[in-house]
């Protein structure tokens, strides 16, 4: 299947076509003894990840789990819809995220105040996942890959509270979620996702600076695919989440609406990524995933709590 790309160590990435688009998010196969699903891309991505996981020889009572890094339902929409399909697959996510798999009404309504009719064709909808198939991770954790190798789970806020990084101990592959930020492989860029209401500066730059430490071999982005300069990488997300929060402080201290204040910083930040230069319709896609109103709302958000 042309969504499939194997990347070496029994590791699969998929595209999930979110809305029909390539290159949007990505989900990952760990096809070991006990094959691992890493996010599910939304619910109108689901029969896509079936279809693949099973060109990989990955059938219905054949997936013993599946993880989500965060909640957000580009990487977790899909989950009840998964679950259906692969009745014997565990579902792992952070505590701070288990109850609204099991009960995503909370999740939907609030999901649907933020994009309005653009939800069913962006995401579609989260199905409810039985509760006692949901296995709830502390700050840290560990999930079995089979024949000794391992996924360990990671604390990761700053991006949502309920977000975890992901380290496979046979290759060293560590799965950022969203708290590295979207990143574009056609042209490099990187831009920080820091949507409201979780989004706090210190904590993103905290959960980064956990990443580096982990020492990880590459960086798996949901948003989109492999990066091996790792430490190059992870410093230009903190650089671009500072970047960001200082422009954002600007023009709330000059009084900016919303709106305004969205215009100004993507107008003053986008000399730092080629798309928007190059590729006009690619640019679309990546303000897409992380659009400077998304953005900005959040960094405002986090101002308020912490400098009313």
């Amino acid at each position: 299947m042309d969504n499939i790309t194997a990347l070496g160590g029994d590791v699969y990435e998929i595209d999930t076509k979110m809305a029909g688009y390539s290159g949007i998010t990505a989900g990952y196969l760990i096809l070991g003894d006990r094959p691992c699903l890493v996010e599910t891309g939304t619910s109108t991505s689901a029969p896509v990840v079936r279809d693949a996981l099973a060109s990989l020889g990955v059938g219905p009572e054949d997936l013993a789990t599946v993880v989500v890094t965060h909640i957000h339902l580009d990487h977790a929409g899909g989950v009840g819809d998964i679950a259906g399909f692969f009745p014997s697959a565990q579902v792992v996510v952070h505590e701070k995220g288990a109850r609204h798999l099991a009960d995503p009404s909370r999740l939907m309504a609030s999901a649907r105040m933020v994009w309005g009719h653009r939800l069913d064709t962006l995401f579609g909808e989260l199905s409810p996942t039985d509760a006692e198939r949901i296995v709830a991770l502390g700050d840290t954790g560990s999930i079995d890959l089979g024949n000794g190798r391992t996924l360990s789970s990671h604390y990761s806020p700053g991006h949502a509270k309920h977000h975890v990084g992901l380290v496979d101990s046979a290759t060293g592959d560590l799965y950022v979620g969203d708290a590295a930020g979207v990143y574009l492989p056609q042209t490099g860029d990187l831009r920080p996702a820091t949507p409201p209401p979780d989004f706090d500066l210190q904590t993103a730059l905290d959960s980064i600076g956990l990443f580096g430490a982990l020492g990880p071999q590459r960086l798996l982005f949901s948003h989109y695919g492999p990066v091996a300069a790792v430490q190059d990488t992870l410093e230009r997300s903190a650089e671009e989440l500072r970047i960001w929060a200082d422009h954002a402080k600007r023009a709330r201290s000059e009084g900016m609406d919303l709106d305004h204040a969205a215009a100004m910083v993507r107008d003053a930040t986008m000399e730092r990524y080629a798309v928007f230069q190059s590729d006009p319709e690619l640019a679309e896609q990546f303000e897409l995933l992380s659009t400077a109103e998304s953005n900005v709302a959040g960094i405002l958000h986090w101002l308020d709590r912490v400098s009313p």
